[in-house]
């Protein structure tokens, strides 16, 4: 049908008018076609406004003065996410603290706020909420790093590196409304993907999204199977070794089982059993390429030193056919932040084929069997030279650069803290002499690089 010149008028100024450059997510998924790497996209630092009202604000600080570990969410007026020309907006969202020893009040008696590490959950108290079909988001400050760009830094290279399995991340601008105050200016912030049910559906290398994902704490060695270590995620504080991630408490006994199962299987079998049994249950080359990366990466607070930060997901939920994958988790003290942890005192030149702790049973099993051991050097050999695409000085040096050079304009804040970007690892750590941008002999990549080619060569 063809149209007279007034009605292609009238509809031209609608398109004008209603062209997506705002866009409410608050009542459907329509924008999931941006999908999550419109989110995480490292080339942009987004602005992300977060309101609260001061009756919620309040009940935040009531639940950290009651449990410093608090899990509780608090109701958020409105999330927003401004990129380009695009402005993605979820109502009703929750918010809460995060964070193990990096845990403080948010906000002091005398009323000044500091920076703490946040979770943001846009369909908590909603049945729609996403940005882009991002559902959840870990919030992170540069908690003694100076650099600003560790952890993403490792979760970009595991990922060029070919490890599905990492978490995405950029930063944005945090800014946090509370009441009728004004916006109070965070800086820069870490944005990483929340592993979660979303997490395992985005990849369908999984081979299935309905099996148990378990987050596992301090002391979780894949060892010792005793009961009190098992729980069932219900925002509560306590600690526990392995917390499943399950809305579904029918199904905890089952998913605890099915651990169980795999935790006695990993010490219980032996030889050929054994050599047979972990390739059928898990994807041994992904997880051996995986820790020549964490290795190159100086990941020393992990499964196999620290018995810490990791996830498992079993892509069934059948009690013994399944197949397990451990997930790349928090990544901060890395590139140079050394520290007397487990049997390491220099995450720079300590030996890669015995990382960590013997308890932690299941990367040395697997390297007892030349077949995994040859494999694992070969993965090793891709970090040995100085001049790899992966943690190469220089090439490593230029990608820190471009994006501490997007990101410096932003890191001042309303708070007066971590106000600066340094070439430097935390204070706290025993090498406070590594460099990232510095081309000299304590160049945390060149001493990395150095180190695994001689263990390798011994």
């Amino acid at each position: 049908m063809r149209l007279r010149l007034p009605a292609l008028l009238i509809l031209s100024a609608l398109a004008i008018c209603c062209r997506p450059d705002r866009i409410d997510v608050s009542g459907g998924d329509k924008p999931e076609t941006f999908g999550p790497g419109y989110i995480f996209d490292d080339t942009v630092v987004p602005k992300l406004s977060i309101e609260v009202s001061r009756d919620e604000w309040g009940r935040l600080l009531s639940l950290f003065d009651k449990d410093n570990h608090t899990h509780e969410y608090i109701r958020c007026g409105s999330a927003t996410l401004e990129r380009d020309d695009k402005v993605l907006r979820s109502t009703d969202a929750g918010l809460r603290l995060r964070g193990q020893t990096s845990r403080r009040r948010p906000e002091d008696r005398g009323g000044r706020k500091h920076h703490v590490h946040f979770g943001l959950h846009l369909r908590k108290f909603s049945e729609t909420g996403n940005f882009a079909g991002v559902r959840r988001i870990n919030l992170k400050y540069a908690k003694e790093d100076p650099t600003y760009v560790r952890e993403h830094f490792c979760y970009d290279m595991l990922m060029r590196y070919g490890v599905w399995t990492a978490p995405r991340s950029s930063w944005c601008r945090l800014y946090l409304k509370t009441g009728d105050d004004a916006p109070v200016n965070y800086g820069v912030y870490l944005m990483t993907e929340s592993i979660d049910r979303q997490y395992v559906k985005n990849r369908p290398q999984f081979g299935g999204s309905d099996g148990f994902l378990w987050k596992c704490a301090w002391g979780a060695n894949l060892r010792d199977r005793d009961a009190w270590r098992y729980h069932l995620d219900d925002n509560s504080s306590g600690d526990y070794q392995y917390d499943l991630k399950e809305d579904d408490p029918d199904a905890f006994p089952a998913a605890k089982e099915q651990l169980k199962d795999f935790i006695f299987k990993l010490g219980y079998l032996s030889g050929t059993s054994f050599f047979e049994w972990i390739q059928k249950v898990c994807d041994v080359d992904l997880l051996l390429k995986m820790y020549a990366a964490n290795v190159a990466l100086g990941h020393w607070d992990d499964y196999w030193n620290n018995m810490n930060n990791y996830y498992l997901y079993f892509n069934t939920r059948d009690p013994e056919n399944y197949r397990v994958f451990m997930l790349p988790y928090d990544y901060d003290n890395t590139l140079g932040t050394s520290h007397r942890c487990g049997v390491q005192t220099d995450s720079g030149r300590h030996d890669p084929y015995n990382w960590g702790l013997k308890e932690c049973i299941l990367l040395p099993k697997l390297l007892s069997f030349h077949e995994f051991r040859d494999r694992y050097t070969q993965y090793l050999r891709d970090f040995s030279a100085t001049d790899n695409p992966y943690t190469g000085v220089a090439s490593s040096a230029a990608r820190i650069k471009d994006w501490e050079s997007a990101l410096r304009q932003y890191v001042p804040n309303d708070l007066g803290e971590d106000n600066f970007i340094a070439d430097a690892p935390a204070s706290w750590g025993n090498h406070p002499e590594y460099r990232l941008l510095q081309d000299s002999p304590n160049n945390w990549f060149r001493v990395k690089a150095e180190s695994i080619a001689g263990w390798i060569s011994r």
